[in-house]
């Protein structure tokens, strides 16, 4: 193999960069080429490309966000876009292709694996949700973010003895909010995988109250519904004032924390050795503190889990 090309797609993590200097520099250490890729699958499918070199990646490994740039691109989904993206690929003799981003990315990179290219994918989610790895670039880093904006929170919270939510970033399940709640010491944690109880929330929020606890801080995951009318009903029930706060986009954005620095490089520098063993249709994770990989097949095939044994202790030390 001889030339490889890199992308990061989906959402932006913090840490992106840094996996895409560690491709960039092991694959040209191995003497691999590398052609980097913009714009996500939009640049593949509009021939938006540059050869990447030691220097082109040089200052990056602090710097949030892709210096590739990377934007969502649904045709990619439809058989001719694919077409598009697959055909660039070979008039470029690209022989391997490393993905950088979330599960929106793995289902790509399977795709386009059909069409005879060696992809290796590299998962990079502040949600943390891919399944087969115990962590995801730009998770500890989000995590981080949080935590500090919550502990200014509850600053405001306890002045006021209001009852806080914050939202944070997870449409489909709560592993930031859950990392995030029991972090910051917060009361409750709200997450899509679990059934939200009013009543049990008013009535926990009213004896607390009663032990005179005046604020409280809830971590409230985006998927989980509307935080807004969540408030509402929580005010009316209670008669406490309750307000919302979004993190929102601030998750993201950010220079990536040493964790999420050295988990990226661990990871590209995996995935280019993938590439150069032949192997191909191969995610990168991490389990058990050890880096390795496995199938594409059996990350799509399943959904990661929330720990309850970690929520369940959640709860109990929020009582």
């Amino acid at each position: 193999m001889k030339k490889i090309a890199v992308i990061t797609s989906g959402g932006d993590a913090p840490g992106m960069n840094a996996a895409l200097r560690a491709v960039v520099r092991k694959a040209i250490f191995c003497g691999l080429e590398v052609t980097g890729i913009h714009r996500g699958f939009c640049g593949l499918m509009e021939n938006e490309y540059s050869r990447m070199s030691l220097r082109s990646v040089s200052g990056i490994i602090n710097r949030g966000g892709t210096i590739l740039k990377t934007v969502r691109c649904p045709e990619v989904r439809t058989a001719a876009g694919m077409k598009k993206a697959v055909r660039t690929l070979k008039d470029l003799k690209i022989e391997g292709l490393i993905i950088i981003g979330g599960d929106g990315s793995l289902a790509a990179g399977t795709a386009i694996a059909k069409h005879g290219i060696a992809v290796i994918n590299i998962p990079a989610s502040i949600d943390n949700d891919i399944f087969g790895s115990d962590e995801t670039i730009g998770f500890d880093t989000a995590l981080n973010t949080a935590i500090e904006a919550i502990d200014k929170i509850r600053d405001t919270a306890t002045s006021h003895e209001r009852v806080f939510i914050v939202e944070v970033m997870g449409r489909h399940h709560g592993f930031l909010a859950l990392g995030v709640g029991v972090a910051s010491g917060a009361e409750f944690i709200i997450i899509p995988e679990i059934k939200t109880d009013l009543d049990s929330i008013c009535k926990q929020i009213k004896q607390a109250r009663q032990k005179g606890k005046t604020s409280l801080i809830m971590i409230y995951a985006e998927g989980a519904g509307d935080s807004h009318e969540l408030a509402a009903k929580i005010q009316k029930c209670t008669g406490y004032e309750t307000r919302v706060s979004s993190l929102g986009y601030i998750q993201r954005g950010g220079s990536p924390s040493g964790r999420s620095r050295i988990l990226a490089s661990q990871f590209g520098s995996a995935a280019v050795e993938l590439i150069i063993k032949g192997k191909k249709s191969r995610l990168v994770v991490k389990t058990r503190g050890r880096i390795t990989d496995i199938p594409f097949s059996k990350a799509i095939a399943n959904t990661k889990r929330i720990d309850m044994a970690f929520y369940k202790m959640a709860k109990e030390l929020a009582s």
